[in-house]
């Protein structure tokens, strides 16, 4: 399903979504000589990374995933440096949401205690930050210098300018 809505697009951009790198798009689509725009390469330098997340505001298929998707259709997300957030509202031609089912919850309030219970801790783990959350599990709405979580955003509905995909894969992708 997701190859056949991405044909005609050259150039992509990945939101740093462990749910995306667990459908193998990247590799897919760099072997088929596309044009990724990619801030988790290794051996990136800083300026590097900032322009590859700047380029994905402006590439013409942006693939990322969601914190939390409500059951009564809003989309939740936090980020630290907020390319993805930004990302998602506006600039890349087509926005391209895939979540695993593990990331569903029942209403806008539970999607965002997801997002502060499980999907927060988790990727501060992942990330190995020095935050309380990274440590003990659990969300302290800490003033840490390395906090990931900075910028909430709530689609509510698609962007206004910005033709968006949410693909709800039935299986646990992601934190």
């Amino acid at each position: 399903l997701i190859l056949s809505m991405i044909v005609t697009y050259q150039s992509f951009g990945f939101g740093g979504s462990e749910s995306v790198r667990q459908l193998g798009l990247v590799p897919r689509l760099a072997a088929e000589g596309k044009t990724i725009h990619d801030h988790w390469q290794t051996d990136l330098s800083p300026q590097a990374s900032l322009d590859i997340r700047k380029a994905q505001l402006v590439c013409e298929c942006f693939f990322c995933s969601a914190n939390a998707i409500a059951m009564t259709g809003e989309i939740v997300n936090v980020d630290g440096a907020g390319n993805r957030t930004s990302a998602m509202g506006f600039g890349p031609s087509k926005v391209i949401i895939v979540a695993g089912v593990n990331k569903v919850t029942n209403d806008l309030n539970s999607a965002l205690g997801r997002v502060r219970d499980i999907a927060g801790p988790m990727r501060a783990k992942s990330l190995n930050m020095k935050t309380p959350c990274a440590k003990s599990g659990v969300c302290s709405d800490c003033h840490s210098p390395q906090r990931i979580c900075r910028i909430t955003t709530i689609l509510h509905r698609q962007p206004m300018l910005t033709p968006t995909s949410v693909i709800l894969i039935n299986q646990s992708l992601g934190y």
